[in-house]
């Protein structure tokens, strides 16, 4: 069965895909624990592609797994065992099962993205006032918890303010996630900057189990964060990136034939993105945990 979708796993009964992960629940009956299963599939503009990008969910499983470890004694994590069946030896993960709390938590160091466009329309990001004179790539004074809702595969996630989660999940769990959310990205931020690699955001899903708040999901990998080389890091433009840049430029050139903003599916992807893509996968994996990468 291709890698771009789920496969059959003797012992596990597949529930759900989203954009990159299939979720598999025992097929005994549900006993606490899922099966996280990253695969291959690379997403853009809201739509899954066809392509696939060879090794990815080894290398976002592998570094979600250094992550956890990095920041064990900062937030638990719902990994349980990495004892997986051996069609997904490798990007796999047994873990808890957790209730999900219904927010993207959000931490930015510095301004980009979304973030920047709120910005520049209102001197704001989620609604907290940020100083006058910041441009595309300004690291903050301070990083900044910016939550988002979480929305369905090919819908936008949507920022939101503190305000807004409060009201949604209860003031108390909104300050423990925005209290987490910003001691991850701190841990992470410094790890990272040791690396010659700058932690712009990042975006972390939280739920519980027990009554107590874990860290699931998937953990500052290039799917979930930016990442840019430190060594070229320039506020004012556009920085270059450990992630999926390749397949966006080349989505939005000529070359592709397509118009991110019509209805149409994207097309296939050349060999010469889908290898570019994979290497900048690999090189965030190796720089970052300092290990080699073996397929």
């Amino acid at each position: 069965m291709s890698p771009a979708g789920p496969v059959e796993l003797e012992g596990w009964t597949h529930t759900y895909s989203g954009k990159v992960r299939d979720l598999y629940v025992p097929a005994a009956g549900r006993d606490g624990t899922v099966l996280v299963v990253a695969s291959d599939r690379i997403s853009a503009y809201d739509h899954v592609l066809t392509s696939t990008v060879p090794d990815k969910g080894k290398v976002l499983t592998a570094l979600s797994l250094w992550w956890f470890e990095q920041l064990a004694d900062v937030v638990p994590h719902h990994v349980l065992s990495t004892d997986v069946p051996a069609a997904v030896a490798g990007r796999a993960m047994v873990c808890r099962e957790l209730d999900m709390f219904p927010v993207e938590c959000v931490a930015r160091g510095y301004l980009t993205g979304s973030g920047l466009v709120e910005y520049r329309a209102s001197s704001t990001v989620c609604g907290l006032e940020l100083p006058p004179g910041l441009v595309d790539g300004s690291r903050l004074a301070e990083p900044i918890f910016t939550p988002a809702t979480k929305a369905e595969v090919g819908e936008h996630d949507e920022n939101v303010s503190f305000e807004h989660v409060a009201a949604t999940i209860g003031a108390d769990a909104a300050a423990e996630l925005r209290a987490l959310t910003l001691a991850v990205y701190r841990r992470a931020e410094g790890l990272a900057r040791e690396r010659g690699i700058v932690l712009a955001d990042t975006k972390l899903e939280f739920g519980t189990a027990d009554g107590v708040t874990v860290l699931g999901d998937e953990v500052l990998t290039p799917d979930s964060s930016r990442f840019w080389p430190a060594e070229s890091w320039q506020p004012g433009r556009a920085q270059p990136s450990f992630d999926k840049q390749f397949v966006r430029d080349w989505l939005t050139s000529p070359a592709s034939e397509w118009d991110p903003k019509g209805t149409g599916a994207p097309p296939e992807l050349p060999a010469e993105v889908v290898e570019k893509t994979r290497a900048r996968y690999v090189d965030a994996y190796e720089r970052l945990t300092g290990l080699s990468f073996t397929a």
